[in-house]
């Protein structure tokens, strides 16, 4: 405030105005672009026996789809799919007809998609097994899933909100969410987590790129609250030491990837357990090798895929752990089903003679999927 006579002779406290720093922060917002372009999906124009076959190709890099008992194909099949990708985060707005699903683990063993995924039912109802456990999600409540693990289902004539969250953004995590597959869980904490999800949604179309990583961040926090309020009723007999220990197991693979002498035997000095021990904690991921390659090929392909990094595809493939070069290539097409050649020609705006859709500069929701997180 500053002081200043009136004409009276009195003198009166003026408040000065200063620019407040939220303000100008608002008016940067204000005028920075959208960050998201929704990928939209909808049967709505094709001819209707033509629409489920549709439907079960964009659904296929996830599971394997069905028509209910007594429906064919020539009957149609109303979905509609809209995809926003936060980058390290899908969020998925879907509305279908009724359908079966299956993600066996025939799918898993050429897929390299594992990522974590959580519904909230807005209308209708879906049932889903997973080793013998089925679980109902309904109206009101959250299922968490893994996409890494089998599993089969049927849904309702249904509509759902689905976010798909990669692997990495819970590795301080891995153990209890593992223990927490195929989950529904409701009350205050997730009633708290669907009203920010569906808050998010609204404002879909106004978000600019510095809003993502904190919504990301965000969910990630209210998810991991949610599972570790209702952890003991969900981890179906699961030590406790078990799931830190396989937590701490997988933060060490995840730091350590790049390290030549990787294997069970180093992992199990540097962890204190047995070759043994580690591989039942594997077990469900195709052994402690298996994750291990996974993970090195993803990066591959992430290195691959940036148009700024000109490393040789020997020298990946060295990074990936993998000496000859042809059992690199092989590799990465049974991982991707692609070869590294032409994932680094589509980087570089040279599409290949036969550029599989993975590697094509135009948005998929598979091409999202793969690369989730990366």
């Amino acid at each position: 405030m500053i002081a200043s006579p009136d004409p009276a002779g009195v003198t009166r406290l003026e408040r000065r105005r200063w620019p407040r720093e939220s303000d100008q922060t608002d008016k940067a917002h204000a005028c920075a672009p959208p960050a998201l372009t929704p990928l939209l999906f909808s049967t709505a124009s094709l001819e209707p026996v033509e629409q489920f076959a549709v439907w079960r190709s964009h659904l296929q890099p996830i599971a394997e789809v069905g028509l209910p008992d007594g429906v064919t194909p020539q009957d149609g099949f109303a979905a509609e799919h809209t995809a926003w990708n936060l980058g390290k985060m899908l969020l998925v707005r879907q509305c279908t007809d009724a359908y079966r699903y299956t993600r066996s683990a025939e799918k898993l063993r050429s897929s390299s998609i594992d990522h974590w995924y959580i519904g909230i039912p807005h209308r209708g109802n879906a049932w889903t097994e997973v080793d013998g456990h089925v679980v109902e999600s309904s109206r009101d409540t959250v299922t968490f899933r893994s996409l890494g693990h089998p599993y089969r289902g049927r849904a309702t004539d249904s509509e759902v909100t689905l976010l798909y969250l990669p692997y990495d953004l819970f590795a301080d995590h891995a153990g209890m969410l593992v223990a927490a597959n195929n989950s529904v869980f409701s009350g205050n904490y997730a009633t708290l987590l669907i009203d920010y999800i569906g808050s998010v949604e609204t404002r879909l179309p106004s978000l600019v790129a510095s809003d993502l990583p904190k919504i990301v961040s965000t969910i990630r926090d209210m998810l991991v609250t949610c599972l570790a309020e209702t952890a003991p009723s969900r981890q179906n007999g699961t030590n406790p030491q078990t799931l830190s220990t396989m937590e701490r197991v997988h933060r060490y693979i995840h730091s350590n990837l790049g390290a030549q002498n990787l294997n069970p035997d180093s992992i199990s000095r540097a962890m204190g357990i047995s070759r043994t021990r580690l591989y039942q904690l594997f077990e469900a991921s195709g052994g402690v090798l298996n994750y291990i390659r996974k993970k090195r090929l993803q990066d591959a392909y992430a290195a691959l895929s940036d148009p700024i990094n000109n490393q040789r595809i020997l020298d990946i493939a060295e990074e990936a752990g993998f000496d000859v070069a042809a059992n690199f290539t092989r590799a990465f097409i049974h991982e991707f089903g692609l070869n590294p050649s032409d994932v680094r020609k589509a980087a570089v705006g040279q599409p290949p003679a036969a550029v599989h859709d993975d590697a094509s500069p135009t948005p998929t929701f598979e091409k999202w999927l793969r690369e989730l997180g990366r």
